[in-house]
């Protein structure tokens, strides 16, 4: 959470020739490492359940920080992601600064405040940042984002402290030094003849990506773990709850990822923002798919749904529903492996390292793929349960959030082609992918 992303070119790199051979670039991130990260977060998760902490606060950080730190040390031992070229540092003669990392600070501090004035303003978070007494010192644990304000209670207190160091260290052996912080710093001083506003611009838009979304994953996160630690394993007896606790699982997992991602945008590490989504379509169709965007948009508009499920079509089948619950959990668990694949860099968008291994070996958003195509099994829109005219109306519902994830995709790729390894990439996949055959008419 603490740098800021280098300027990109706004404009996406051309892609090479139709029919040129092309080979996979190397992913930003290691099978085994991330393997290996995801593995030291389950064993943490265990234990934490075995200590029965009361605190679903520490219990929550506890996990993701083991999850962090196997990533972080194994990637400098085995990876020198600090040594990368796109890490943008210098280990050779490094220029230290007190200036400079007075203004990045400055920077800092500014952006913190700049994401708690957001959750002060906007009614979704008033029942938690909002009262008579400054939210800070308030309990807020029955509130929807409580485990999250209790999380910032000493989170912030303590990054700040961290950052001076980092900051300086980091700094004195950056290419280019002038980044966001630097720029938030230039502007909160009011040097603004200093400020370079497109770097700015894209600080910002990176520090809204966090506020969002961090504040949404660590509350699912914190929630799920503290069922963990109370769950009773005994109650699994059959395939019916077999799957409703795989189910949650997958999706505890998924946010434990996405909350190291929000926090740790770490240039040492090489999981610092290179770029975020510039346009509103890119934001808006994103935004959509989560609360509280999404508690309206599939109320009023995108209601595929949700009376009739499978589980109550194939309740009496127990043979099939054990394969068509598997089936949902298969692609799902895909779902789950794109995002383990990221390490410590996922976040949606930004650009923050190209990845080409795991499923993205096989074809561009595997999760995106897998996960609408559990939704079809999970909400079978295609089987009548009331009228045939009804049945046509859900799958067309069901379409649309579809192509809403054909959007983001899209916009996802105009944003990350600004990268040339992204193109090599693509135009790998266009040769080599499983669905190369769509595109064999070009």
């Amino acid at each position: 959470m603490i740098d800021s992303p280098t300027a990109l070119p706004d404009k996406p790199v051309k892609a090479a020739c139709r029919g040129s051979s092309v080979a996979l670039p190397r992913s930003v991130t290691r099978g085994w490492i991330v393997g290996l990260g995801f593995a030291a977060w389950l064993g943490t998760l265990w234990l934490v359940r075995w200590l029965k902490l009361n605190d679903a606060v520490l219990g929550t950080v506890i996990c993701i920080g083991s999850l962090a730190a196997v990533n972080f040390v194994l990637d400098a031992v085995f990876s020198k992601v600090q040594l990368s070229q796109s890490a943008g540092l210098d280990w050779r003669a490094p220029d230290y600064s007190w200036q400079r990392t007075g203004i990045k600070f400055l920077g800092m501090v500014a952006s913190f405040g700049f994401i708690g004035l957001l959750y002060w303003l906007f009614p979704e978070y008033q029942f938690t940042f909002h009262g008579s007494l400054p939210w800070l010192f308030v309990d807020h644990t029955g509130d929807f984002y409580g485990y999250y304000v209790h999380f910032l209670r000493w989170f912030v207190p303590c990054w700040l402290v961290v950052s001076v160091p980092y900051i300086y260290f980091v700094d004195a052996r950056q290419k280019d030094p002038q980044d966001g912080y630097y720029a938030a710093g230039m502007a909160v001083t009011f040097q603004f003849e200093k400020v370079g506003w497109r770097v700015l611009w894209q600080h910002c838009l990176g520090w809204l990506v966090k506020g969002y979304f961090l504040a949404l994953m660590f509350t699912y996160y914190a929630r799920d773990t503290r069922n963990f630690i109370n769950y009773y394993f005994g109650a699994i007896r059959d395939f019916r709850s077999f799957y409703d606790f795989s189910y949650y699982f997958i999706f505890l997992a998924d946010t434990a990822v996405a909350c190291v991602g929000y926090l740790l945008t770490l240039r040492i590490f090489d999981t610092h923002i290179r770029r975020t989504e510039p346009t509103f379509l890119g934001w808006a169709v994103a935004l959509v798919c989560y609360q509280p965007f999404w508690s309206w948009i599939s109320g009023s508009y995108l209601d595929y749904s949700k009376d009739f499920a499978w589980g109550s079509w194939l309740e009496h089948y127990p043979v099939v529903y054990a394969i068509w619950g598997s089936a949902i959990l298969g692609l799902l668990g895909v779902y789950l492996w794109a995002t383990i694949m990221f390490g410590c860099r996922f976040s949606n968008l930004t650009h923050r390292g190209i990845l080409t291994n795991g499923p993205y070996r096989w074809t561009k958003h595997p999760a995106y793929i897998a996960k609408n195509l559990s939704y079809w099994l999970t909400y079978i829109p295609f089987i009548v349960s009331q009228s045939v005219a009804d049945s046509v109306r859900r799958c067309l519902l069901l379409g649309l959030l579809n192509y809403v994830y054909y959007l983001r995709a899209k916009t996802e790729e105009a944003n990350l082609s600004t990268d040339p390894v992204y193109v090599q990439y693509a135009n790998w996949m266009r040769e080599n992918g499983i669905f190369r055959w769509v595109r064999r008419r070009e």
